[in-house]
C-alpha cells in the first residue's frame, strides 16, 4: 500500500468500522499466507487453505480501494 492510503486508513478507522475491519483483515491475512510461504511444503489442504486465504483477501482489498477512493475524493474537493 502507499503511505497516502495508509495516512487515509489511520485517519478514517476510527470513524469508518467497514475500513477498520477491512484493514485488519487485509493484515491477519498477510501474517495467515507469510507463515504458509515460510513452510518448504505445503499439503493439498494447506494449497486450499492459501487459496481461499488469498480470494478472500482479494475481495477485501477491493472494496478497501473503494472506500479509500471515497475518502481521496472527498479530500481532493
Amino acid at each position: 500500500m502507499e503511505q497516502r492510503e495508509l495516512d487515509l486508513i489511520a485517519e478514517y478507522s476510527e470513524e469508518d468500522e467497514e475500513l477498520k475491519r477491512l484493514w485488519e483483515n487485509h493484515q491477519m491475512f498477510e501474517k495467515q499466507l507469510e507463515r504458509y510461504e515460510n513452510k518448504h511444503f505445503l499439503t493439498p489442504s494447506e494449497e486450499m487453505e492459501v487459496k481461499d486465504i488469498k480470494k478472500k483477501k482479494l475481495a477485501g482489498k477491493t472494496r478497501l480501494h473503494a472506500l479509500l477512493e471515497k475518502y481521496k475524493a472527498r479530500e481532493g474537493k
